[in-house]
């Protein structure tokens, strides 16, 4: 199985080995899920007609403009996400208003839908996809909670990084890819039948969702003597360290979201609401 969570990463894919969608995760990307769920479940439980909701995502990634807009993001005709904005463009709307964050108070998220885990936090570097997963996977086949959940093998700024975990007494072989050149690499290696992995995690841009095309950008004189994707794959570690809940699955509201809503994982109504599907696109639209 291949992440999905990546929509330059699917789009790359339909385009070039559309032969090899079928290995692809059916699982929505975060902010889409998040958008059906506060549409359905959310408007439910607050009294709100969901048509009168408009969802905006803000986001490191500019192909997530992309994706909201694709015709499998919605249910019953109801969009998941109306529209995206990027990190760097929400920076701009608050300096054009002349908001002085540090004299901001804090304050609490809306709730239901507040919860945050820190392994929701390291979605948004390479390896963070896999790591989350491998944590609730662990828990899950050993029927046990693990102690151990940081997977440093698949941490770090190389193109590629592979690892052999063992879970349950099996060993599953993974990789973890950033940027496409690494992508087609592994992608190659699929479809010549010779890719040994069980489990692969690939993300569009080097480095992962923290060096997207949305986020801010940082002069050459900065990068030239700063490591950027270090210190903010940095930054997202530490907020998963100093999290409460460092596991997906232990988060109350997605568990309380299950027991009211969804069901159970794989249920009819969580693939109504979480999953869509990926096709083959032309590699160039001449027409």
């Amino acid at each position: 199985m291949i992440t999905s969570c990546s929509p330059g990463w699917v789009r790359f894919i339909e385009k070039n080995f559309p032969s090899l969608l079928d290995h692809l995760s059916t699982c929505k990307s975060p902010h889409q899920m998040f958008g059906a769920i506060i549409k359905s479940y959310y408007a439910k439980k607050c009294n709100i007609d969901p048509n009168k909701i408009y969802m905006v995502s803000v986001m490191p990634c500019i192909a997530k403009k992309y994706e909201c807009q694709r015709e499998e993001m919605e249910v019953d005709k109801i969009r998941d996400v109306d529209a995206v904005i990027t990190t760097r463009e929400l920076a701009r709307m608050i300096k054009q208003r002349d908001i002085d964050f540090t004299s901001l108070e804090d304050s609490t998220f809306d709730d239901p839908m507040g919860e945050a885990t820190g392994a929701g936090a390291i979605f948004g570097t390479t390896g963070g996809v896999m790591e989350a997963a491998l944590r609730t996977a662990a828990d899950k086949l050993e029927n046990k909670e693990i102690k151990n959940i940081e997977y440093h093998q698949i941490r770090g700024e190389k193109g590629i990084k592979e690892a052999n975990i063992n879970i349950n007494g099996k060993v599953i072989k993974i990789a973890v890819a950033s940027g496409l050149g690494n992508a087609r690499k592994l992608m190659e290696e699929i479809k010549e039948g010779k890719s040994p992995y069980h489990f692969i995690e690939i993300m569009a841009c080097p480095g992962g969702c923290v060096m997207g095309g949305g986020q801010p950008i940082k002069k050459s004189s900065i990068r030239s003597t700063v490591d950027v994707r270090k210190l903010r794959a940095d930054a997202i570690y530490t907020i998963d360290e100093k999290s409460t809940i460092r596991k997906s699955h232990e988060n109350p509201t997605v568990q309380k979201i299950y027991k009211e809503f969804l069901q159970s994982p794989g249920s009819k109504i969580a693939h109504k609401y979480l999953h869509t599907h990926y096709k083959a696109q032309k590699k160039y639209n001449l027409d």
